[in-house]
């Protein structure tokens, strides 16, 4: 009788630990999601909204050679 419950117990684990390890998933999604880009004199903005944080980047960049591309966070959304 103790062999049949511990048999029991043991297939019970068993499917229980099958079951626990087929339900994890890996969420994969991009870091940030682009928006739209925009142009005018030189200049080249481009705005990313990040899902995780909820904020909109705003990213700028010169077409001068000392330029560098620049990012800040515009907003945090609600």
């Amino acid at each position: 009788m103790i062999k049949a419950a511990a048999l029991a117990l043991v297939a019970a684990l068993t499917g229980y630990g099958i079951h626990a390890l087929a339900q994890s998933r890996i969420d994969v999604r991009p870091a940030v999601t682009p928006m739209g880009s925009s142009s005018s004199n030189g200049v080249s903005f481009a705005w990313f909204y990040d899902s995780t944080l909820r904020t909109v980047y705003v990213c700028r960049a010169g077409q001068a050679v000392g330029n560098t591309l620049e990012c800040k966070a515009k907003a945090a959304l609600p």
